[in-house]
């Protein structure tokens, strides 16, 4: 990851972004915390990723800020380069 040592609760988190942005084929902006049937992000690792600047939470939802995107991108693309 960059200069950033995130927790794996936080990575976790991205994680799961990069999972949607993969199977979708589109860019994730925003993150379901909370679907209301037992899924949720860890609130450790979001408080982590806010207090980093990576995320905005509106109540059920996040969105990714830049750097949260940014930090995004380089989950996926380490990610692809573990493929030997």
């Amino acid at each position: 990851m960059s200069e950033q040592h995130l927790s794996d609760k936080a990575i976790s988190i991205l994680v799961f972004a990069a999972y949607h942005s993969l199977s979708s084929g589109e860019m994730v902006g925003e993150i379901v915390l909370d679907d209301g049937h037992g899924h949720k992000a860890d609130s450790d690792g979001l408080a982590e990723l806010e207090a980093e600047g990576l995320i905005e939470t509106h109540g059920a939802r996040g969105r990714l800020t830049d750097a949260g995107s940014e930090e995004l991108q380089i989950v996926i693309d380490a990610i692809r380069a573990s493929q030997t």
